[in-house]
């Protein structure tokens, strides 16, 4: 695999990235070794090609600089016409308690440019010494060969997570590859699918129906690592997670004082009234009503979203009362604490910042594949399910694999 043969993921407009477990590590952008293709910070993970390399792959060049058949050259030709490059042949995964520094020199003198955190990827570029060469998100830079496993395809798989990117309108998921098996549900366009697997033209993926598949032809198939952090980064993420905390901090403290001022006028107007009595028969039974948002941290969020359970699932739809979609009842629910967000499951794991799913809060966005939902407290989400379940709660949030956590308030 060459520089060019790791490119952008365009996973609808993802604004931040993904927090690794304890770690507090944001990957930024993609593992790509080319200087043309960088990737911007708010990028959460890359996207390997599919296929093979057009010119001879780092590891012959790896092998040759370690002197495995650099004196034979009848042998290296005989090799390069029996191996057939795989597209992990070049990635690298690190291997470490915590993280490995990227450095600008094949050396521990060399400055600190960024961070691989463990069974986070690369490319491999080159080797130089017991040092090699890496790229990496928006890095580029040394790293010792000892901390690095690389060309390990199932190592490689087992970290990384295969996508599908749907590319048609409107996409039937259905229970078994075939046409005519029973439709599952259906997916919107752009939207990221988990991969179950792969065969004869259809990709099994993860919905919140269940799993179903989906024909090839619609999807673009990729495999997602999780990359490198840059040093500028690390410190732009850190300002910006300690301006949320203040910010969070103080809208607190601001709902705190609305609702005690509240709750003393509400009190004097229940006292003035407590005398009436409501006269005639009997009446009809009211109709629901909901109650205005209040505060401005992730527990007024919560508190807000669950008035709307029992309340319809419509497809495309964004009405809190009459049906919503997954994403369409997350955006509208933040949408009412003047919060704008994307209406799509999987550009939702890049809005705010991420957490870890051991760490969330109640109004944390619980992004799955192709789902998305509202963590309340007590293990437990609120969301717009299916058709059959409409807003619903749902415990333990894990219920499906978590792709991501991502926090507003």
């Amino acid at each position: 695999m060459n520089r060019n043969s790791i490119r952008r993921v365009t996973t609808c407009c993802l604004t931040a990235a993904v927090v690794l477990s304890g770690s507090s590590f944001v990957s930024n952008a993609a593992v790509n070794a080319g200087a043309g293709s960088l990737i911007s910070a708010a990028q959460d993970e890359v996207q390997v090609a599919k296929g093979t390399s057009s010119t001879a792959g780092v590891s012959e060049t790896i092998a040759k600089s370690l002197g495995k058949g650099a004196n034979n050259p009848a042998q290296v030709t005989e090799n390069k016409k029996a191996v057939v490059k795989s597209e992990y042949d070049d990635i690298a995964i690190a291997q470490v308690d915590n993280y490995v520094n990227v450095r600008s020199s094949a050396g521990e003198d060399g400055e600190v440019l960024g961070k691989l955190y463990n069974d986070s990827a690369c490319t491999v570029l080159g080797v130089d010494g017991d040092w090699y060469k890496i790229h990496s998100g928006d890095v580029e830079g040394y790293i010792k060969a000892e901390f690095l496993v690389l060309g390990d395809a199932e190592l490689a798989k087992s970290v990384g997570r295969r996508v599908a990117d749907v590319k048609t309108e409107s996409l039937n998921v259905r229970s078994d590859a075939s046409t005519d098996a029973e439709l599952l549900g259906q997916v919107p366009e752009g939207e990221e699918l988990s991969i179950v697997e792969e065969k004869d033209g259809w990709v099994k993926v993860s919905i919140e129906e269940g799993e179903g598949w989906v024909s090839s032809e619609f999807v673009d198939c990729s495999t997602h690592y999780v990359v490198a952090e840059s040093k500028e980064a690390e410190e732009a993420r850190l300002k910006k997670e300690e301006e949320e905390r203040q910010a969070a901090e103080e809208a607190a403290r601001r709902a705190a004082a609305s609702r005690s001022s509240s709750g003393s006028s509400s009190s004097s107007s229940s006292s003035s009234s407590s005398g009436s009595s409501s006269s005639g028969g009997g009446s009809a039974a009211p109709s629901r009503s909901y109650a205005p948002p209040s505060g401005g941290n992730g527990q007024a969020v919560a508190n807000y979203a669950c008035q709307f359970v029992g309340n319809p699932y419509v497809y495309g739809g964004t009405s809190l009362t009459n049906g919503a979609d997954c994403s369409g009842f997350v955006m509208s629910v933040y949408a009412a604490f003047g919060v704008g967000l994307p209406h799509s499951s999987s550009a939702l794991a890049g809005v705010g910042y991420g957490v870890d799913p051991g760490a969330m809060q109640p109004g944390d966005i619980v992004c799955y594949s192709g789902h998305v939902g509202i963590y309340v407290g007590n293990n437990t989400i609120v969301h717009a399910s299916t058709e059959a379940t409409g807003i619903k709660y749902t415990s333990p949030a894990n219920y499906r694999a978590i792709v991501a956590v991502r926090r507003i308030f």
